[in-house]
Parts: C-alpha cells; structure tokens; sequence
C-alpha cells in the first residue's frame, strides 16, 4: 500500500465483471457475455488483500466440462454438441423456443439481509460467500414471481427491503413490467432462501406492446414513487422465441426506433397505483437512472442517456483490439439529464403551456389531448457508471461519482460533478482505466461527501501492475493506492460491504 488509508476503512469492496471470453478452441463474440469473475479488496487494519475467483455458475461448469462454450449467453448463441445423433439435435432445436436463460450472474452484486449474490439481467442469481468468494446457491426469482428478466440495480429501503423490476413477458395474454419487494431475511430457524418465499408483489405495470416490451436496465425511487421508463429500445419477444433456429443471438433481437417515444411512469408506493398522467419524452437509450427525489410537488429525476443503441456494439470482441480506444467512436455521447415532471399542476392549463413551476430549464408542456411532453436540463455530458452516496438515494442531493467516457466508450478518468453548481473533479494518469467508483461514508459524515471512493485501475500498458485507488472524496485528491500483482480484469459493478455487516454463518 502506498500512501495512508483512513484507519476506519474496514471491509471488502466486492466487484463483479466478465472474465473469461476463451473456452476450449471457442470465443464468445461479446464481452458482456465472458464468464463472471469475482473479485474483492479487503481492508484490515491499514492492510488490503486482493481474491479473485470464478463464478460457478451451472453455465460455467457446462462450458468448462464440455471444454467449449454450450451455453447461450446474450451476444453469443451456442450450439449443442455435434458429436450428438440427429434425433437429440432435434430435439434441442425444439427446447430451445423459449429460452432457457443463462445463470452466468456477471453484472452486480446484491445484498438481501445478511446474504450478498451475484446478479445478471435474466431471472437467476446466485448466493456467494463475501469473504471467500465461493459460490453457494441458485435462485430462481420466476419460481417466486412471474418474471423471465430482471434488473442488476436494485434498490434498498431503510427497513432493509429490496426493490426489484423483472418483465414478465406474454404471462397470461399481457406482457407486463413487474416491482417486486424481497423483505430481509427470516429468521434464523427458517429454511434458507426463505426471503424469497416471502417475496411480495408491488405493482405491474402494463407493456405498451404485448411482443415488444421495453429494455430497461436500472429504474428510480424517491420517497414516495417509483420510476419507471419504458423507452423505444425493445426487446423483440417472437424473434428471441426463434433466435436460436435462425442461428442469431439473442443481442440482434433489440431494436431501437428512433421515431417513438419514451414513456415516465410513476407509481405510488402507498397506493401501488400509477399517476394518471400521461408523461413522454423523445426517443432515447438509457441504461443507468442515477437519483431522483420530491420537490414542491414535482418529480424530478437524473439518468444517463444516449441518442442511439451503438453503446453496446462496441464492445463485440472483434472489435476490442489493441488500437481499441482511438478506433471505436461512439455515434451517441452519454449525456446526464434532468427531468422535471409536475405531479401536481392545474389541469385547466391551456395547451402549450409549460407546467414546471421550480426554477429550471426543463419543462413539461401540457399537449392538446392531455398528455405533457418533458424535455430535460442537460446536466453535463461525458460522465457512466455513475454512483452517489447511497444515504442520499431518493432525496434531494449534490454529488455523482462517476466514470468520465468521451467519444469511446472506455473510461480514461473518474469523475465527481456537482449537480447543483455543475462543477466537476477529476482523477486521471497515463495508461490507466479506471472502474465504477464506489463511495464510502466516512463513519463521522455530516456532509454529503464526507468519505472516500474506492477504484479499481486496469492498466492499458501490459508492463504496470494494477490498482486500487482510494480517493478523499471531498478533494479527490489520492490518500493511497494498493498495487496488485494479478492481471486484474475489467469489471462493471460492485458495493463495498463495511466490516460490521460481514456475517459469519452459523449454518
């Protein structure tokens, strides 16, 4: 360790990211489709030690037994063995209709009491052990509720509940979004995953197209809504039923229509109604909400979007060579943008008129059938990946710690903007790219950005050994590194897990 790290930093900083993309003598085409491998920074007493270990997922014990890859992910579809008689190949063509998604949890870490699991975008998850990063048990949330998808950025409420959205798709003749609520654990004496039997339906919301439901990737909170956008960037249900007879991936399966709209949804949590009004903004894609919060009657919210989809094609494994970055343009910038949505307003205002009544530059005009389009304040562009100080999630806020991306989509610096004022830090070097920064509270907070960021630093230059990086988060200013001697992937998502909440099993 080179520098001083605060002495209250006690815990794991748990990530999770693609990191097997060769199997046997074949390749996954994307690199959102690699084998997940964990890894964890763990503070002790001024120390850090590193761990990192595959995920065993079902999908990945297949592969490595088979010594190819034979289980579908969303960029690569596999095929089964062709060392198998006519009639078996036959009969996989056939069970494959509706897929079978793959268990491959790659993207986030999720806590549900005292228990941590690696979570995708399908409907598994896998529990895993913190500290040893060993993996343990599958669930399956469809045995639970009625979803084929899901999100890998949940949210949590003060009482320890999770919030979660899954689309079910073509359930019942509708296809509909679903806010689900996995309580904190039972106790002890319960049998395990029993959170999960106590699972609760919140709402659904109702698809604006039965065969094309909108992808989503993340959704808002505030202190009394959820918020939900259904945008024009779809997946195609009939397609992904045939994806594998055709021979395509399920990835060509999303389209994006430029000419639609986007959709606001907000739901009352205590009424687990929708607000009636109908909300829209022009087309865009977005994959990550970053806070949203209540004020003088108003919603307002902040994401990161994109003119376009072009954001997940860059990262097709034919094209991440070595010139990668100078080669690979993004057509669309991220840009972080505001909404402001009047939930109360006078609904005899005329047509035309603009019903935001806060101090903004957004607006939200009121159309001649009724409906109100929205149009944002451009916060800032150039900044993904974007995390806050978790306490603030919901309320009215200041500060975003994020990824700095400009025309490429690999992250060269990281970022602290203001919301408010618009200012922004930096922290970047030569050769370096850093990952999603977390922040720590520091254990006295009184301010927002009382605390620290942690980081995880790749090196582009093959001959420097990566890093953790543990930034003041008032300052940005560097208060040390841990240097690693591993070949560290690239990953996209994690949470830092403070030492007290670090259990040890009994079972």
């Amino acid at each position: 360790v080179l520098g001083q790290l605060p002495t209250w930093l006690q815990g794991i900083l748990l990530r999770n990211g693609p990191g097997m993309h060769t199997v046997g003598d074949t390749k996954y085409n994307h690199w959102f489709d690699g084998l997940a491998l964990l890894h964890s920074f763990t503070f002790r007493n001024g120390e850090v030690y590193y761990r990192s270990k595959y995920l065993r997922s079902d999908s990945y014990n297949c592969n490595i037994e088979a010594n190819r890859i034979v289980v579908s992910e969303f960029g690569t579809m596999a095929y089964p063995d062709p060392c198998k008689n006519i009639f078996a190949k036959a009969f996989s063509y056939l069970s494959h209709t509706i897929p079978e998604f793959t268990d491959n949890c790659l993207i986030n870490i999720m806590r549900t009491g005292n228990d941590f699991y690696a979570t995708s975008e399908t409907n598994f998850i896998w529990k895993i052990d913190p500290q040893t990063l060993e993996t343990l048990d599958k669930v399956d949330y469809s045995k639970y509720v009625a979803v084929n998808v899901s999100t890998s950025h949940p949210h949590y409420d003060s009482a320890g509940n999770v919030l979660n959205m899954g689309t079910s798709v073509v359930d019942k003749g509708k296809t509909k979004y679903i806010l689900f609520k996995i309580p904190p654990s039972v106790p002890e004496k319960e049998k395990k995953n029993s959170c999960f039997k106590n699972l609760e339906v919140v709402c659904s919301i109702p698809s604006r197209s039965l065969l094309h439901p909108s992808y989503y990737h993340s959704f808002g909170i505030t202190e009394n809504y959820i918020v939900f956008i259904e945008q024009p960037f779809r997946l195609d249900i009939v397609k992904m039923a045939t994806a594998y007879i055709r021979g395509v991936n399920w990835a060509s399966c999303l389209a994006y229509n430029k000419e639609e709209k986007t959709w606001f949804h907000f739901v009352d949590k205590k009424t687990k109604k929708e607000v009636s009004s109908k909300f829209f903004t022009d087309a865009m894609v977005l994959f990550h909400h970053i806070n949203a919060y209540e004020e003088d009657g108003h919603i307002i919210f902040d994401i990161i979007a994109y003119t376009d989809s072009s954001l997940y094609d860059m990262f097709y494994l034919k094209k991440l060579t070595k010139d990668f970055a100078e080669k690979n343009k993004l057509t669309s910038r991220p840009t972080c943008k505001r909404f402001v949505v009047p939930l109360q307003y006078d609904k005899d205002a005329e047509a035309g008129s603009n019903l935001v009544t806060l101090p903004s530059t957004a607006t939200a005009v009121k159309e001649k059938d009724g409906s109100i389009y929205c149009q944002p304040e451009i916060l800032c562009e150039g900044i993904e990946l974007p995390r806050i100080n978790y306490d603030y999630n919901g309320k009215k806020y200041k500060y975003v710690f994020a990824t700095e991306v400009q025309w490429n989509p690999v992250p060269t610096k990281i970022a602290k903007f203001n919301v408010q004022t618009k200012e922004m830090l930096h922290w970047g070097e030569d050769h370096c790219w850093p990952s999603e920064p977390i922040f720590v509270p520091s254990p006295d907070a009184r301010e927002e950005d009382d605390g620290i960021v942690l980081t995880c630093v790749v090196m582009s230059d093959p001959k420097e050994a990566p890093f953790l990086l543990v930034l003041d988060a008032k300052t940005f200013k560097e208060l040390g590194r841990a240097t690693v001697d591993v070949e560290m992937h690239l990953d996209l998502h994690g949470m830092f897990i403070p030492e007290k909440d670090l259990k040890f099993d009994t079972e």
